[in-house]
């Protein structure tokens, strides 16, 4: 069984292709890294070790390599062959390999006939419904009925933390032993791909929105707070009593949107809390907050990990959130010149000013709710 895997980085050789090479599926990772193809050009194998006491290293193998900057005919030819397609790119670069995708697939229907699932493992909501957008449109409208039986896109929830790492092998990389990867089937269910590790459901949704408005919200919360008083690592920022605090109210308040829209357990969420903040507190993982806060202005955005859990807390409680917007005042006042959108965020503030600013990220009116709640907020942490 072949697998083709967009994107060589550490969440494509840690989490997918892992999981991947543990279901006995051979895998073709395709990148523009000339650096780390050709070192599974060479090596045709890597480790992946786990941030704890007691896991042992996994050998990853039967792997192969190809520079899709270099070499794009082999990819087409990866694609017709493949059983499954996979990505771990980042959603901005999914219309960049839709063309690979699509140009494969088009020779596929002549030769390799079976339909193949592309599952997109992106940190977002509805990835592979995004890619099969931008793959038909580098496609004639007479090709679009032919594609439906060749291929499906069924949406995707991931989550483990990979965080940055220098390792002296360049494909060895370090993971944290949770995971979950959750796959929605009602496309899917002639062609359920045997993938160790998939949980498959129903209704995706509720999934994606649990770990989106949990994982993230509560990575980004700790980061911002973090920056804020001036720590380094997220792990040693929750050392602080009082972004401890602050985190837990903010994953709370994001729970009382998620209980009341889709019906989770009380007990069961809060139990998931608490496992994702002790997954921010383990000590083998040191992630900085500065490449955790990254792109301030996609985070404040009407449909992320703060905005949209904050509506429906407003939602449901007819109260603005109180710990979410202190993390967005935060947000407001992180700084850091190396980073495009921090750097345009703190100009727009500086031009507009911060309600203004705001407002124009977020989708939101100067008065509404949330939004006076996040200024009141950040003229008290200014």
């Amino acid at each position: 069984m072949k697998v083709v895997h967009f994107g060589a980085g550490n969440i494509g050789r840690g989490f997918i292709g892992l999981l991947l090479y543990q279901s006995g599926y051979e895998i073709t990772f395709v990148d523009v890294n000339a650096e780390i193809i050709h070192a599974m050009t060479q090596e045709k194998a890597y480790q992946v070790h786990f941030a704890d006491d007691n896991s042992a290293p996994v050998t990853v193998e039967h792997i192969t390599g190809i520079n899709s900057a270099e070499n794009p005919e082999a990819v087409t030819n990866a694609v017709i062959e493949a059983d499954i397609i996979t990505t771990a790119v980042g959603p901005n670069i999914l219309p960049v390999i839709a063309k690979a995708i699509a140009e494969g697939l088009a020779k596929r229907k002549d030769r390799n006939p079976k339909t193949v699932p592309i599952i997109a493992c992106e940190n977002m909501i509805g990835g592979s419904t995004l890619l099969k957008k931008y793959v038909y449109q580098e496609i004639d409208e007479i090709e679009t009925e032919e594609f439906e039986a060749l291929c499906r896109f069924p949406d995707a929830a991931v989550d483990r933390i990979v965080p940055n790492q220098m390792n002296k092998n360049i494909l060895d990389v370090w993971v944290e032993p949770y995971y979950e990867w959750v796959v929605e089937k009602a496309f899917i269910q002639d062609i359920l791909p045997a993938i160790q590790g998939i949980t498959y459901v129903d209704d995706l949704g509720p999934y994606i929105e649990r770990k989106l408005f949990t994982v993230n919200t509560g990575h980004a919360a700790t980061a911002y707070l973090g920056n804020y008083y001036n720590y380094k690592t997220i792990d040693q920022a929750l050392q602080d009593k009082s972004i401890l605090h602050m985190l837990n109210g903010a994953l709370e308040e994001t729970g009382q949107g998620l209980m009341e829209a889709y019906g989770f357990d009380s007990q069961a969420h809060h139990t998931y809390i608490q496992t994702i903040i002790s997954r921010f507190q383990n000590p083998y993982i040191t992630d900085e907050v500065k490449r955790v806060a990254r792109g301030p202005l996609r985070k404040l955005g009407p449909e992320d990990r703060f905005i949209r859990p904050s509506g429906m807390y407003l939602a449901y409680t007819a109260a603005a959130p109180k710990y979410l917007s202190k993390a967005m005042a935060a947000a407001l006042l992180f700084a850091n010149d190396e980073d495009e959108e921090a750097v345009q965020l703190q100009t727009m503030i500086q031009n507009k000013g911060a309600a203004a600013a705001f407002a124009e990220v977020s989708g939101l009116e100067q008065d509404h709710p949330i939004t006076k709640a996040v200024l009141t907020a950040y003229e008290q942490m200014r």
